[in-house]
């Protein structure tokens, strides 16, 4: 793959610049049926904006290179770049457009994210992609909204960004999906006292939403700990959850805290003496629940082997080829590529409105499976999975329990606002 990449100081701090001009990592083939309303992508000489063809579509990666969410950003751009060669069958190019990729990053901070996304937008960009953070999202949105840009946020979880406004998508999923994939897990929970255990943050609150409104409408009540993201001595709220005496805990817990998070809970007992369900995170998490893994049941929004798709293979090649490693968050960035390319290709290279009209109702092959842009409200219908897992240490790798179709895990439908 050659990329003629260059660093520069920016407005808000260096990034780095992309030119993708030839992607030859991935073996060549047409995208699977549904990928496409246009025919193929680079196969036209002009968009539907009626610019010129040789023009390059700027797309702005806003996402964690840094700080406390950065393996997680580095999932993403792995997937994104493979997801991009997959998509443009090796071309860098979309109806005859280069894509040109400019990456910052946040840090995980607001406010360095909105200040990196004006300057981005001020100099023509007309995509926005990648938000790692929750928090980070829930500014950005606004903005992409108030002017006109399509913004298709990355691994952010929040609830919140479904149906925020019309130019506002994802390309992960949201809490609630991970939560009806728990319920898969809990069984009946009528009459059950369910702990969730979270960071104080957007992500933390929404999944102690989501679990209130899925498992608080079986007949569970639901109650919660939350602890400072800052938080390094978990050992207090491990004893709080204790003390509860739940029949079921819910962890939702994201950043390289985790370790000292499962030390606590195992170490305090909460893994024995009561049911706990958490999400499957990055691979690099599996041996740190040490004897406590054996005792978890696990969500999963994915891990490498999971789907057992065609466009799973091509991701897992595409990243391996170029001496990454697949892992929780590939998917995301590899979705958001096909659905650039789509918006492109079957929207235009120059209009962001025709662009988020061209995703709206979109079906596809994504990495996961089967997936769908609802058009009320933009969530992203998408596969789950449940799994467990096996071995220790070094070892410890998930086993598949149970793939759950994108109509098992469906969230609400929201009115889109303003």
């Amino acid at each position: 793959m050659r990329i003629r990449t260059s660093t520069t100081p920016g407005p808000s701090g260096p990034h780095r610049s992309r030119t993708v001009t030839a992607l030859a990592l991935l073996a060549a083939g047409v995208l699977l049926a549904g990928c496409s309303k246009a025919g193929q992508a680079g196969s036209s000489s002009s968009d539907n904006g009626g610019s010129s063809a040789s023009a390059p579509v700027k797309v702005g990666l806003v996402y964690s290179r840094s700080g406390p969410l950065a393996a997680y950003g580095k999932q993403y751009l792995d997937g994104f770049d493979a997801g991009l060669a997959y998509a443009t069958h090796n071309t860098g190019k979309v109806a005859g457009h280069p894509v040109q990729v400019t990456e910052q990053d946040d840090a995980g901070d607001p406010a360095k994210a909105v200040a990196e996304a004006k300057s981005l937008i001020g100099k023509g960009t007309r995509i926005l992609a990648g938000t790692t953070d929750s928090g980070v999202a829930l500014q950005l949105a606004p903005l992409a909204a108030q002017n006109k840009v399509l913004y298709i946020s990355g691994p952010a979880a929040t609830d919140a960004l479904t149906g925020v406004n019309a130019y506002t998508f994802r390309s992960g999923r949201q809490s609630y999906q991970d939560i009806l994939t728990a319920g898969s897990l809990l069984g009946d929970s009528k009459g059950k006292k369910v702990t969730v255990l979270a960071q104080n943050s957007a992500f933390g609150q929404a999944n102690v939403a989501a679990v209130k409104q899925v498992l608080g409408a079986q007949g569970a009540t639901v109650d919660s700990v939350l602890a400072p993201p800052s938080a390094s001595d978990l050992t207090p709220f491990a004893q709080q959850v204790k003390s509860k005496k739940p029949d079921l805990v819910f962890v939702a817990w994201a950043g390289a805290s985790a370790p000292a998070l499962w030390t606590a809970l195992d170490q305090q007992g909460v893994v024995t003496s009561t049911k706990v369900v958490t999400g499957l995170a990055g691979v690099a998490s599996y041996p740190l629940f040490g004897k406590a893994g054996a005792k978890v049941s696990f969500l999963a929004h994915y891990f490498p082997g999971a789907a057992g798709t065609p466009v799973e293979k091509a991701m897992l090649d595409g990243i391996t080829a170029k001496g990454g490693t697949p892992d929780l968050f590939s998917p995301d960035g590899f979705t958001a590529a096909q659905m650039i390319v789509h918006a492109i290709e079957a929207g235009s290279a120059t209009d962001p409105t025709a662009m988020a009209k061209a995703l709206e109702g979109w079906s596809f092959q994504g990495p996961k499976g089967d997936e769908q842009v609802r058009a009320a409200d933009h969530a992203l219908l998408q596969p789950m999975f449940t799994a467990k897992l096996t071995g220790g240490g070094a070892a410890a790798k998930p086993q598949l329990i149970g793939r759950l179709p994108m109509t098992s895990v469906t969230p609400p439908q929201k009115a889109m606002a303003g």
